[in-house]
């Protein structure tokens, strides 16, 4: 089971479709607080509606009580300032991807002691960043492509 973890995230549409790709996934979602939202807010609700049943979601007031309550598990930390590529990761099925809020990012003083563990996704010199969305999508799913997508349905109904 692999665990996306949110810190401060700010736009409840982003945290919304990032709810649907962890229910879709059977990803773990963890929220750090301050949250710029309230979770009873209806663009959070409406972007993942029909999945929030299937999802497995936990919040925590700062990133000091996630780390006290999650200290198993490789941690990796997703940011525009890294000089390792996601896709170039070994990736492990218990392991947490970790991602900062929309306008600044994951806080340097996280980024300063994790540095090898910190990962990017190639994008052009002139590109600030992707939504957080999107990148936490890509990079689950190329975790969960080496892990061979364990616990999922890869093959739809045939026709024949």
């Amino acid at each position: 089971m692999l665990h996306v973890v949110l810190v401060e995230p700010e736009i409840p549409q982003n945290t919304g479709n990032i709810s649907r790709t962890c229910a879709a996934t059977g990803a773990v979602l963890h929220l750090i607080k301050p949250l710029g939202f309230s979770i009873d807010d209806k663009h959070l609700k409406r972007a993942g509606l029909d999945y929030w049943s299937l999802l497995d979601i936990r919040y925590y007031d700062d990133y000091l009580e996630f780390e006290e309550k999650n200290h198993r598990g490789s941690k990796y930390f997703v940011t525009t300032k890294a000089k390792n590529c996601y896709s170039d990761v070994s990736f492990e099925p218990e392991c947490y991807l970790i991602f900062g809020k929309e306008t600044a990012g994951l806080p340097m003083s996280l980024l300063k002691v994790n540095t090898e563990r910190c990962i990017r996704i190639p994008m052009v010199d002139e590109a600030r960043s992707l939504n957080l969305s999107n990148s936490v999508a890509i990079v689950v799913y190329e975790a969960l492509r080496q892990i061979r997508f364990q616990g999922l349905k890869i093959q739809g109904p045939s026709k024949a």
